[in-house]
């Protein structure tokens, strides 16, 4: 199984998507690079290796609109689509635009049956283990009808991860069934009969650190405010403690003593470490990251991509989405 790599996208693509994929290819992923041949092997060449390459002449740039998708079938993000639909990859993977990724995915691969919109699934750590949250962006307006289907492949992803009996809260500003907003109010019920015993009910912000929940339901502005506060909150905290740790000959001793501890707790919250968020809801394995991404969270997002497929992603997210119609 090839994972087809959007190597222009990105802040500092081609340097870090090519790196970061012959990281990925040395621990056992079948990489292709999509994207502009000479530039690529230009990029190959300075690390004396080699990778397979798809040449598409264009990209999207991370300022350009993202419909330009539409009008523009050659560049890199579309011509990796195209290669998913007709089977020669298994995944695409981009650190590209976000916008035209999404829209690149919609326009070439349509939706599972039964979705009414995709949604991105970002991933936190919690004290339990993992949360996974849905919709991190892609619809800032939601109807009650979208969070279910966000609950049914936020559990199918949970499942995929190698979690056992997720279960699903809706986000909302208390406990209490009655507590929420008018989305929050309509969607409830829905999810309660949706799901039965796996909706745990309303969770609040800090049941996702707190994992009272394994996957966690809400629209897609509410979703990417709480991803942007806590990748915010992390970069500050850390930094807050680099400065206490080094602000005298003690604290510095100490620091010495503890660096092993403090840089597992910086790989838990370091986004690097989780690659990509996955696009569900489009009829293909699809994970996108952020423009800024480095060579590990590349290397990431496609061991990521490589596991999910293999676990049955998309059988998974299609069988849960058929089963809220029966």
């Amino acid at each position: 199984m090839r994972i087809a790599l959007d190597a222009m996208g990105g802040d500092r693509a081609p340097e870090v998507t090519v790196q970061g994929a012959l990281l990925a290819a040395h621990e056992g992923v079948e990489v292709l690079l999509v994207g502009e041949e000479s530039r690529l092997q230009e990029e190959l060449a300075r690390h004396r290796a080699s990778l397979p390459i798809h040449h598409a002449p264009d990209w999207i740039r991370m300022a350009e609109h993202a419909t330009e998708v539409r009008k523009r079938r050659e560049s890199s993000i579309m011509v990796a689509m195209d290669l998913l639909k007709r089977g020669e990859v298994g995944a695409v993977v981009s650190m590209g635009h976000t916008g035209a990724t999404m829209a690149a995915a919609l326009f070439t691969l349509g939706r599972v049956k039964g979705v009414e919109r995709p949604a991105l699934l970002v991933e936190f750590p919690s004290q339990r283990g993992r949360t996974f949250l849905l919709d991190g962006g892609a619809n800032a307006d939601c109807r009650p009808s979208f969070l279910v289907q966000f609950a049914a492949m936020g559990l199918a992803y949970a499942e995929a991860s190698g979690l056992k009996d997720p279960k699903v809260g809706l986000l909302s500003i208390g406990e209490e069934e009655g507590k929420g907003n008018a989305l929050v109010l309509e969607a409830y019920p829905l999810l309660k009969a949706a799901l039965g015993e796996r909706f745990y009910g309303n969770v609040e912000g800090r049941d996702i650190f707190l994992g009272t929940a394994e996957v966690v339901v809400t629209d897609g502005f509410t979703g990417n405010v709480a991803l942007k506060l806590a990748e915010g909150e992390a970069k500050v905290l850390l930094g807050w403690i680099k400065e206490a740790l080094t602000s005298s000959p003690w604290a510095k001793l100490g620091a010495l003593l503890a660096k092993g501890a403090l840089r597992k707790v910086r790989e838990r919250v370091d986004p690097a470490q989780y690659g990509a968020m996955p696009l569900l809801g489009v009829e293909g394995a699809v994970f996108i990251g952020h423009g800024s991404a480095d060579a590990l969270a590349v290397k990431n997002a496609l061991l990521r991509a490589k596991r999910l497929v293999e676990g049955g992603l998309m059988d998974r997210v299609r069988g849960a989405l058929a089963a809220l119609h029966v």
